[in-house]
């Protein structure tokens, strides 16, 4: 594999694997999509405070911003010649794709906006605002994925934006006990002030049937924005399956954690794997 697929397979296991499923010739290319999305969504990890952090949020809005308004981009050699951008192969990656494609500049824009949430210290208000949060993040980079796929038409869009809100939710609460390692608290404020409990109760691990409730909740979120998408089917292009199967993923890791009754304490928690055998025969069955 090259530089951008080692990348993904690491860093984005899953999204890797529903990759596979485009076509050879396309596949490259929602790759860079999914790496582009890994440097974004680890900047908050990666730096010591969130001043550095929105320095380099804004060094990825300025990257998009010469990559458009360079006019056409034919190939990543022209966007980013004469600039110091040229050499790193995320970049070059993502700058051939968006001028292949013509893909649409406001996902980026939307998405980078989104990803300033994770500066912040404060959990989202509500269960609203951690969709909002969700799809800003996941329902770009899923339209984005479509438009690389040839794909854009409103019945796709729309299950796109509800299986990339449910698979960051998922994601969400896969991720609990990582996020509160690094005292970053994403279960929705209100949730947990009604089940009695703080962002301490997380960190130290107390109260696991409590925590379980909430995490039940946005998980029940999370299930009823796949079976959106999946009333779409019928007039979903078959083409946009690649950017769809993540939904598949969702309800393995969904359905693990009901069976844990939703506690994140439980160390099988961490354990979880993508349901790999599910998600080749469903992509063999052209299914979401």
């Amino acid at each position: 594999m090259g530089y951008i697929a080692d990348l993904v397979a690491v860093e984005d296991r899953d999204r890797f694997l529903t990759a596979q499923f485009a076509p050879i010739a396309l596949r490259d290319d929602v790759l860079a999509l999914y790496a582009f999305n890994t440097e974004v969504a680890k900047i908050r990890e990666s730096v010591s405070e969130s001043l550095l952090g929105a320095m380099k949020l804004q060094w990825w809005r300025e990257l998009i911003a010469t990559i458009y308004d360079r006019g056409p981009v034919l190939s990543s050699a022209e966007a980013l010649s004469n600039t110091p951008l040229k050499g790193n192969p995320v970049v070059e990656a993502l700058s051939a794709a968006i001028g292949r494609y013509g893909l649409t500049r406001a996902y980026f824009e939307a998405l980078l906006g989104a990803r300033a949430r994770d500066l912040e210290e404060d959990p989202p208000t509500d269960i609203l605002e951690l969709e909002t949060y969700a799809e800003g993040t996941s329902a770009n980079l899923t339209w984005l994925a479509l438009e690389v796929l040839g794909v854009r038409d409103e019945a796709s869009r729309t299950a796109g934006r509800h299986v990339g809100i449910a698979w960051a939710l998922t994601g969400l609460l896969r991720a609990v006990l990582y996020h509160a390692r690094v005292n970053r608290f994403l279960l929705p404020a209100d949730l947990l002030a009604k089940a009695a409990l703080d962002s301490h109760d997380i960190k130290e691990r107390r109260n696991a049937e409590r925590v379980a409730g909430v995490v039940a909740e946005i998980a029940g979120v999370a299930k009823a924005h796949i079976a959106k998408a999946r009333t779409l089917r019928s007039q979903v292009d078959r083409r946009a399956l690649p950017a769809l199967l993540p939904a598949v993923l969702a309800d393995g890791y969904l359905a693990a954690l009901s069976r844990q009754k939703f506690d994140v304490f439980d160390p099988r928690h961490g354990l979880q794997r993508p349901a790999v055998a599910r998600l080749i025969w469903n992509g063999m069955l052209k299914r979401y």
